[in-house]
Protein backbone atom coordinates (compact mmCIF):
# COMPACT_ATOMS: atom_id res chain seq x y z
CA UNK A 1 0.00 0.00 0.00
CA UNK A 2 1.16 3.73 -0.55
CA UNK A 3 1.96 6.29 1.39
CA UNK A 4 -1.22 8.42 -0.17
CA UNK A 5 -3.46 5.08 -0.10
CA UNK A 6 -2.69 4.69 3.76
CA UNK A 7 -3.80 8.54 3.99
CA UNK A 8 -7.15 7.81 2.41
CA UNK A 9 -7.59 4.67 4.47
CA UNK A 10 -6.69 6.98 7.65
CA UNK A 11 -9.45 9.75 7.27
CA UNK A 12 -11.86 6.91 6.43
CA UNK A 13 -10.94 5.11 9.94
CA UNK A 14 -11.10 8.38 11.31
CA UNK A 15 -14.90 9.03 10.45
CA UNK A 16 -16.01 5.21 11.22
CA UNK A 17 -14.23 5.96 14.81
CA UNK A 18 -16.36 8.86 15.23
CA UNK A 19 -19.21 6.66 14.82
CA UNK A 20 -18.53 4.19 16.56
CA UNK A 21 -17.53 6.50 19.84
CA UNK A 22 -20.40 8.23 20.00
CA UNK A 23 -22.31 5.01 19.46
CA UNK A 24 -23.22 3.47 22.82
CA UNK A 25 -23.84 7.16 24.47
CA UNK A 26 -26.54 7.75 20.98
CA UNK A 27 -27.85 4.39 21.28
CA UNK A 28 -30.58 5.22 24.03
CA UNK A 29 -32.24 7.45 21.62
CA UNK A 30 -33.10 4.73 18.81
CA UNK A 31 -33.87 2.06 22.04
CA UNK A 32 -36.21 4.32 23.10
CA UNK A 33 -38.11 4.85 19.40
CA UNK A 34 -37.77 0.92 19.57
CA UNK A 35 -39.33 0.64 22.57
CA UNK A 36 -42.17 3.08 21.96
CA UNK A 37 -43.34 1.30 19.04
CA UNK A 38 -46.52 -1.50 19.49
CA UNK A 39 -45.55 -5.13 19.57
CA UNK A 40 -47.57 -7.26 17.77
CA UNK A 41 -47.75 -9.06 13.93
CA UNK A 42 -49.58 -6.28 11.99
CA UNK A 43 -48.29 -3.33 9.94
CA UNK A 44 -46.19 -1.47 11.62
CA UNK A 45 -45.95 -3.20 14.84
CA UNK A 46 -42.78 -5.15 15.83
CA UNK A 47 -42.47 -8.44 16.44
CA UNK A 48 -40.06 -9.30 19.43
CA UNK A 49 -40.00 -13.20 18.01
CA UNK A 50 -38.50 -12.34 14.86
CA UNK A 51 -34.43 -12.15 14.16
CA UNK A 52 -33.59 -8.45 14.36
CA UNK A 53 -32.43 -6.77 10.85
CA UNK A 54 -31.41 -3.60 9.97
CA UNK A 55 -30.34 -1.49 12.91
CA UNK A 56 -30.56 -4.59 15.14
CA UNK A 57 -34.25 -4.06 15.22
CA UNK A 58 -36.52 -6.72 15.28
CA UNK A 59 -38.38 -7.95 12.59
CA UNK A 60 -36.56 -5.59 10.14
CA UNK A 61 -35.42 -6.71 6.61
CA UNK A 62 -32.14 -8.83 6.61
CA UNK A 63 -30.20 -7.59 3.92
CA UNK A 64 -28.98 -9.68 1.59
CA UNK A 65 -24.89 -9.17 1.82
CA UNK A 66 -23.70 -9.98 -1.61
CA UNK A 67 -26.14 -7.83 -3.06
CA UNK A 68 -25.31 -5.06 -0.70
CA UNK A 69 -21.53 -5.56 -1.95
CA UNK A 70 -22.23 -5.43 -5.42
CA UNK A 71 -24.69 -2.71 -5.10
CA UNK A 72 -22.16 -0.37 -3.53
CA UNK A 73 -19.54 -1.43 -6.51
CA UNK A 74 -22.01 -0.09 -8.66
CA UNK A 75 -22.29 3.33 -6.35
CA UNK A 76 -18.64 3.62 -6.27
CA UNK A 77 -18.66 2.88 -10.12
CA UNK A 78 -21.25 5.73 -11.14
CA UNK A 79 -20.16 8.35 -8.69
CA UNK A 80 -16.40 7.87 -9.49
CA UNK A 81 -17.19 7.85 -13.05
CA UNK A 82 -19.58 11.34 -13.43
CA UNK A 83 -18.76 13.18 -10.27
CA UNK A 84 -22.41 12.36 -9.23
CA UNK A 85 -25.49 10.13 -8.54
CA UNK A 86 -23.58 8.29 -6.13
CA UNK A 87 -25.48 9.42 -3.27
CA UNK A 88 -28.79 8.96 -5.14
CA UNK A 89 -27.70 5.25 -6.43
CA UNK A 90 -27.03 4.44 -2.75
CA UNK A 91 -30.41 5.93 -2.08
CA UNK A 92 -32.10 3.78 -4.24
CA UNK A 93 -30.64 0.96 -3.16
CA UNK A 94 -31.05 1.73 0.75
CA UNK A 95 -34.84 2.31 0.09
CA UNK A 96 -35.84 0.37 -2.76
CA UNK A 97 -33.66 -2.56 -3.87
CA UNK A 98 -32.51 -3.36 0.07
CA UNK A 99 -36.50 -2.96 1.33
CA UNK A 100 -35.86 -0.31 3.79
CA UNK A 101 -37.64 2.26 2.60
CA UNK A 102 -41.11 0.40 2.51
CA UNK A 103 -40.27 -0.75 6.09
CA UNK A 104 -39.56 2.46 7.38
CA UNK A 105 -42.98 3.70 5.71
CA UNK A 106 -45.37 0.93 8.45
CA UNK A 107 -44.35 2.92 11.40
CA UNK A 108 -45.49 6.39 10.04
CA UNK A 109 -48.65 6.31 11.71
CA UNK A 110 -47.91 3.66 14.76
CA UNK A 111 -44.50 5.04 15.78
CA UNK A 112 -42.92 8.26 13.71
CA UNK A 113 -40.13 8.60 15.82
CA UNK A 114 -38.99 5.24 14.51
CA UNK A 115 -39.87 6.29 11.17
CA UNK A 116 -37.98 9.37 10.98
CA UNK A 117 -34.78 7.54 13.06
CA UNK A 118 -34.78 4.91 10.12
CA UNK A 119 -34.61 8.02 7.68
CA UNK A 120 -32.16 9.66 9.21
CA UNK A 121 -30.17 5.92 9.15
CA UNK A 122 -30.76 5.62 5.47
CA UNK A 123 -29.48 9.39 4.75
CA UNK A 124 -26.57 9.18 6.88
CA UNK A 125 -25.65 5.69 5.68
CA UNK A 126 -26.11 6.96 1.94
CA UNK A 127 -23.33 9.84 3.08
CA UNK A 128 -21.04 7.02 4.47
CA UNK A 129 -20.84 5.15 0.77
CA UNK A 130 -20.56 8.22 -1.01
CA UNK A 131 -17.82 10.03 1.36
CA UNK A 132 -15.88 7.26 0.86
CA UNK A 133 -16.02 7.48 -3.18
CA UNK A 134 -15.08 10.95 -3.43
CA UNK A 135 -12.12 10.05 -0.81
CA UNK A 136 -10.23 7.79 -3.48
CA UNK A 137 -11.94 9.34 -6.48
CA UNK A 138 -10.35 12.68 -5.83
CA UNK A 139 -7.06 10.85 -5.25
CA UNK A 140 -7.38 9.32 -8.19
CA UNK A 141 -8.65 12.08 -10.50
CA UNK A 142 -5.79 14.55 -8.74
CA UNK A 143 -3.28 12.25 -10.03
CA UNK A 144 -4.65 12.11 -13.46
CA UNK A 145 -4.07 15.82 -13.72
CA UNK A 146 -8.22 15.88 -14.11
CA UNK A 147 -9.10 18.11 -10.37
CA UNK A 148 -9.11 21.85 -10.68
CA UNK A 149 -8.41 22.25 -6.52
CA UNK A 150 -8.59 25.81 -6.40
CA UNK A 151 -12.69 25.35 -7.89
CA UNK A 152 -13.24 22.18 -5.35
CA UNK A 153 -12.04 24.01 -2.55
CA UNK A 154 -13.99 26.88 -2.78
CA UNK A 155 -16.90 25.10 -2.98
CA UNK A 156 -16.28 22.79 -0.25
CA UNK A 157 -16.20 26.02 2.09
CA UNK A 158 -19.07 26.65 1.09
CA UNK A 159 -20.57 23.45 1.98
CA UNK A 160 -19.46 23.26 5.36
CA UNK A 161 -21.70 25.84 6.36
CA UNK A 162 -24.54 24.61 3.66
CA UNK A 163 -24.40 20.98 5.33
CA UNK A 164 -24.55 22.23 8.89
CA UNK A 165 -27.04 24.15 8.77
CA UNK A 166 -29.33 22.00 6.71
CA UNK A 167 -28.77 18.36 8.56
CA UNK A 168 -29.14 20.65 12.20
CA UNK A 169 -32.38 21.72 10.93
CA UNK A 170 -33.72 18.38 9.54
CA UNK A 171 -32.24 15.83 11.93
CA UNK A 172 -35.10 13.86 13.78
CA UNK A 173 -37.94 15.88 11.54
CA UNK A 174 -38.29 14.16 8.86
CA UNK A 175 -40.53 11.31 7.89
CA UNK A 176 -39.96 8.56 5.25
CA UNK A 177 -42.41 9.71 2.79
CA UNK A 178 -41.31 13.52 2.82
CA UNK A 179 -37.88 12.51 2.47
CA UNK A 180 -38.39 9.97 -0.53
CA UNK A 181 -41.06 12.60 -1.90
CA UNK A 182 -38.84 15.51 -2.24
CA UNK A 183 -36.04 13.14 -2.69
CA UNK A 184 -37.51 12.52 -6.32
CA UNK A 185 -38.81 16.45 -7.04
CA UNK A 186 -34.39 17.42 -6.78
CA UNK A 187 -33.43 14.16 -9.23
CA UNK A 188 -36.26 14.79 -11.66
CA UNK A 189 -35.82 18.48 -11.77
CA UNK A 190 -32.20 17.96 -12.37
CA UNK A 191 -33.38 15.49 -15.13
CA UNK A 192 -35.19 18.20 -16.85
CA UNK A 193 -32.29 20.98 -16.66
CA UNK A 194 -29.73 18.34 -18.04
CA UNK A 195 -32.47 17.56 -21.18
CA UNK A 196 -32.43 21.24 -22.08
CA UNK A 197 -28.56 21.44 -21.28
CA UNK A 198 -28.13 18.51 -24.21
CA UNK A 199 -29.94 20.96 -26.41
CA UNK A 200 -28.61 23.39 -28.99
CA UNK A 201 -28.97 26.09 -27.84
CA UNK A 202 -27.68 25.46 -24.28
CA UNK A 203 -24.43 23.41 -25.74
CA UNK A 204 -23.87 26.92 -28.35
CA UNK A 205 -22.33 28.48 -25.02
CA UNK A 206 -19.90 26.08 -24.08
CA UNK A 207 -17.22 26.20 -26.72
CA UNK A 208 -14.43 25.89 -24.55
CA UNK A 209 -15.78 22.65 -22.89
CA UNK A 210 -16.15 21.28 -26.11
CA UNK A 211 -12.69 22.33 -27.12
CA UNK A 212 -11.22 20.66 -24.35
CA UNK A 213 -12.89 17.53 -24.06
CA UNK A 214 -12.41 17.00 -28.06
CA UNK A 215 -8.38 17.29 -27.09
CA UNK A 216 -8.76 14.82 -24.35
CA UNK A 217 -10.55 12.71 -26.72
CA UNK A 218 -8.14 12.82 -29.21
CA UNK A 219 -5.16 12.08 -26.99
CA UNK A 220 -7.01 8.91 -25.37
CA UNK A 221 -7.27 7.60 -29.22
CA UNK A 222 -3.81 8.22 -29.54
CA UNK A 223 -2.70 6.02 -26.55
CA UNK A 224 -4.72 3.29 -27.76
CA UNK A 225 -3.02 3.18 -30.96
CA UNK A 226 0.38 2.82 -28.80
CA UNK A 227 1.39 6.47 -28.95
CA UNK A 228 3.12 7.27 -26.20
CA UNK A 229 1.94 10.61 -24.32
CA UNK A 230 3.03 12.98 -21.69
CA UNK A 231 -0.81 12.80 -20.46
CA UNK A 232 0.36 14.97 -17.24
CA UNK A 233 1.92 17.67 -18.76
CA UNK A 234 -1.62 18.54 -20.43
CA UNK A 235 -3.86 18.40 -17.08
CA UNK A 236 -4.93 21.29 -14.99
CA UNK A 237 -2.77 23.75 -14.57
CA UNK A 238 -3.77 26.97 -12.48
CA UNK A 239 -1.97 30.17 -13.56
CA UNK A 240 -3.20 32.52 -11.84
CA UNK A 241 -5.29 32.69 -8.30
CA UNK A 242 -6.74 35.82 -7.17
CA UNK A 243 -10.02 36.95 -4.52
CA UNK A 244 -11.82 37.38 -8.20
CA UNK A 245 -10.17 35.26 -10.52
CA UNK A 246 -8.62 31.92 -10.66
CA UNK A 247 -7.24 30.66 -14.43
CA UNK A 248 -6.36 27.27 -15.18
CA UNK A 249 -5.58 25.57 -18.39
CA UNK A 250 -6.31 21.57 -19.34
CA UNK A 251 -5.35 20.23 -22.65
CA UNK A 252 -4.46 24.26 -23.78
CA UNK A 253 -7.80 25.27 -23.25
CA UNK A 254 -8.12 28.19 -20.70
CA UNK A 255 -10.90 28.45 -17.93
CA UNK A 256 -11.61 31.33 -15.79
CA UNK A 257 -13.89 31.56 -12.90
CA UNK A 258 -14.77 34.34 -10.10
CA UNK A 259 -14.40 32.25 -6.43
CA UNK A 260 -17.03 33.85 -5.20
CA UNK A 261 -19.82 32.07 -7.19
CA UNK A 262 -18.66 28.92 -6.55
CA UNK A 263 -18.48 29.75 -2.61
CA UNK A 264 -22.15 30.81 -2.27
CA UNK A 265 -22.76 28.13 -4.68
CA UNK A 266 -21.40 25.16 -2.19
CA UNK A 267 -23.57 26.73 0.32
CA UNK A 268 -26.97 26.38 -1.22
CA UNK A 269 -25.61 22.71 -3.15
CA UNK A 270 -24.30 21.49 0.10
CA UNK A 271 -27.46 22.26 2.32
CA UNK A 272 -30.16 20.40 -0.66
CA UNK A 273 -27.92 17.64 -0.71
CA UNK A 274 -27.42 17.36 3.39
CA UNK A 275 -31.21 17.36 3.74
CA UNK A 276 -31.89 14.87 0.72
CA UNK A 277 -28.64 12.42 2.62
CA UNK A 278 -26.66 12.64 -1.01
CA UNK A 279 -23.43 13.68 -2.17
CA UNK A 280 -24.28 16.86 -4.17
CA UNK A 281 -22.68 15.37 -7.05
CA UNK A 282 -26.08 15.62 -8.85
CA UNK A 283 -26.08 19.22 -8.36
CA UNK A 284 -22.45 19.97 -8.61
CA UNK A 285 -21.87 18.38 -12.08
CA UNK A 286 -24.44 20.60 -13.87
CA UNK A 287 -23.22 23.38 -11.61
CA UNK A 288 -19.26 22.88 -12.73
CA UNK A 289 -20.79 22.02 -16.33
CA UNK A 290 -22.87 24.60 -16.69
CA UNK A 291 -21.77 27.71 -14.60
CA UNK A 292 -17.79 27.09 -14.76
CA UNK A 293 -18.21 25.42 -18.14
CA UNK A 294 -16.03 22.67 -17.49
CA UNK A 295 -15.87 19.31 -19.95
CA UNK A 296 -17.17 16.16 -18.02
CA UNK A 297 -13.95 15.12 -17.62
CA UNK A 298 -12.93 17.82 -15.16
CA UNK A 299 -16.65 17.54 -13.19
CA UNK A 300 -16.45 14.09 -12.14
CA UNK A 301 -12.82 14.65 -9.80
CA UNK A 302 -13.34 18.34 -9.30
CA UNK A 303 -17.25 17.46 -7.67
CA UNK A 304 -15.52 14.48 -5.65
CA UNK A 305 -13.36 16.65 -3.79
CA UNK A 306 -16.38 19.09 -3.23
CA UNK A 307 -18.57 16.23 -1.75
CA UNK A 308 -15.88 14.89 0.40
CA UNK A 309 -15.84 18.08 2.25
CA UNK A 310 -19.54 18.09 2.80
CA UNK A 311 -19.93 14.81 3.48
CA UNK A 312 -17.38 14.80 6.45
CA UNK A 313 -19.34 17.89 7.94
CA UNK A 314 -22.61 16.18 7.36
CA UNK A 315 -21.81 12.90 8.51
CA UNK A 316 -20.11 14.30 11.64
CA UNK A 317 -23.40 16.70 12.53
CA UNK A 318 -25.95 13.35 11.74
CA UNK A 319 -23.85 11.46 14.19
CA UNK A 320 -23.74 14.62 16.98
CA UNK A 321 -27.53 14.27 16.69
CA UNK A 322 -27.89 10.56 17.69
CA UNK A 323 -28.70 9.17 14.65
CA UNK A 324 -27.51 5.29 14.59
CA UNK A 325 -25.92 3.46 11.59
CA UNK A 326 -25.61 -0.67 10.80
CA UNK A 327 -22.11 -0.84 10.76
CA UNK A 328 -22.04 -4.29 9.56
CA UNK A 329 -24.61 -3.36 6.64
CA UNK A 330 -21.85 0.10 6.21
CA UNK A 331 -19.09 -1.93 6.37
CA UNK A 332 -19.22 -4.12 3.54
CA UNK A 333 -20.72 -1.62 1.39
CA UNK A 334 -17.90 0.26 1.75
CA UNK A 335 -15.34 -2.23 0.66
CA UNK A 336 -17.65 -2.66 -2.76
CA UNK A 337 -17.13 1.50 -3.35
CA UNK A 338 -13.40 0.99 -2.67
CA UNK A 339 -13.71 -1.13 -6.00
CA UNK A 340 -15.92 0.84 -7.64
CA UNK A 341 -14.27 4.13 -6.97
CA UNK A 342 -11.39 2.29 -8.08
CA UNK A 343 -12.43 1.37 -11.49
CA UNK A 344 -14.41 4.49 -12.45
CA UNK A 345 -11.73 7.10 -13.18
CA UNK A 346 -9.87 4.30 -15.21
CA UNK A 347 -12.85 3.58 -16.88
CA UNK A 348 -14.46 7.01 -17.95
CA UNK A 349 -11.93 7.48 -20.41
CA UNK A 350 -13.57 5.32 -22.60
CA UNK A 351 -17.01 6.69 -22.40
CA UNK A 352 -17.93 10.31 -24.62
CA UNK A 353 -18.51 13.50 -23.04
CA UNK A 354 -22.37 13.12 -24.44
CA UNK A 355 -23.02 9.24 -23.64
CA UNK A 356 -22.12 10.21 -20.00
CA UNK A 357 -24.55 13.06 -20.11
CA UNK A 358 -27.41 10.76 -21.40
CA UNK A 359 -26.93 8.16 -19.30
CA UNK A 360 -27.46 11.41 -16.18
CA UNK A 361 -30.53 12.15 -17.33
CA UNK A 362 -31.88 8.46 -17.73
CA UNK A 363 -30.87 8.11 -14.16
CA UNK A 364 -32.70 11.24 -13.31
CA UNK A 365 -35.61 10.67 -14.84
CA UNK A 366 -36.22 7.02 -13.76
CA UNK A 367 -35.49 7.86 -10.01
CA UNK A 368 -37.18 11.31 -10.34
CA UNK A 369 -40.64 10.40 -11.51
CA UNK A 370 -41.14 7.08 -8.95
CA UNK A 371 -40.05 8.68 -6.20
CA UNK A 372 -42.21 11.80 -6.60
CA UNK A 373 -44.95 9.20 -6.96
CA UNK A 374 -44.08 6.81 -4.34
CA UNK A 375 -43.16 9.31 -1.62
CA UNK A 376 -46.26 11.48 -2.16
CA UNK A 377 -49.19 9.75 -3.62
CA UNK A 378 -48.23 6.36 -2.43
CA UNK A 379 -48.18 4.86 -5.75
CA UNK A 380 -45.55 2.32 -7.80
CA UNK A 381 -45.09 2.52 -11.24
CA UNK A 382 -41.99 0.42 -11.14
CA UNK A 383 -41.47 -2.50 -9.16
Amino acid sequence: MTKNYKYLFMVLLVLLAVGLWQEPAMAGKLQDAIAAAPQGLGKGQIDVAKPVGFLGIPGAPQVNLILAFFWAVWVGWIFSTVGAFGGVMAGVGHMTVFGLGGYAKTFKETAPALNKAITDSIRGSNQYLVGLSALISSFNYYRMGRLVVPLAVTLGIGSILGAWGSVTLTAGKLSFSQYQGYFGVFVLALGCYLFYDTSSAAQASKKRAKLAAQAFEETVKKQKSGEKIDTAALGVKVTKISLTQILFTFYGVEFKFNPLIPLFGGVAISAVAAFLGVGGGFLLVPFLTSVAELPMYLAAGTSALAVLISMITSIITLISKGVQFDWALIGLELVGIAVGSVIGPRTSKYFSDTWLKRLFIVLSFYVGIDYVLRGFFDYKIFG
